[in-house]
């Protein structure tokens, strides 16, 4: 019985840091982007990919700006083509923030997502299967981006 509730409080103080990770994270991304936008946008120079250029083929990371930018745009579909991992942990990180958020606000029947080995196991299961599928295309159809 006492290993149960150890092991019942440590969870909970995991899924605490991590909610306090996320509001920390949530602040500084929009300060960031706000910046950005404010003083950056437009006049940084674009750097090509390392892997597009000189091995010619996708990154594992191809695609996370144009799927982010998808996102804010309202193009849910155009984001999972460009890097499906980026939707994944958009609904990932919002369902489990506005859920703890809620439980900790009091609402009774909303009890906060739990953190799972899972879900991060998805994002490496999903950025290896885009960077498989990806290259794939590119490299025996000739289908790009």
């Amino acid at each position: 019985m006492r290993f149960v509730h150890r092991s019942f409080v440590m969870k909970r103080e995991v899924e605490d840091q991590l909610f306090r990770i996320g509001l920390v994270m949530s602040a500084a991304g929009i300060g960031i982007g706000v910046l950005y936008y404010l003083f950056l946008y437009g006049r940084l120079p674009q750097i090509p990919c390392f892997f597009s250029a000189v091995m010619g083929i996708y990154c594992p990371g191809c695609g996370g700006t144009r799927a982010v930018i998808a996102l804010l745009q309202g193009h849910f579909l155009k984001a999972v083509w460009y890097h499906p991992l980026v939707p994944y942990g958009v609904v990932i990180i919002v369902g489990f923030m506005s859920t703890q958020f809620l439980h900790r606000l009091g609402v009774k029947w909303i009890h906060g997502w739990k953190f799972h080995l899972w879900y991060l196991q998805g994002a490496v299961i999903l950025t290896g299967c885009n960077f498989l599928i990806k290259n794939m295309l590119r490299l025996i159809w000739g289908i790009t981006m």
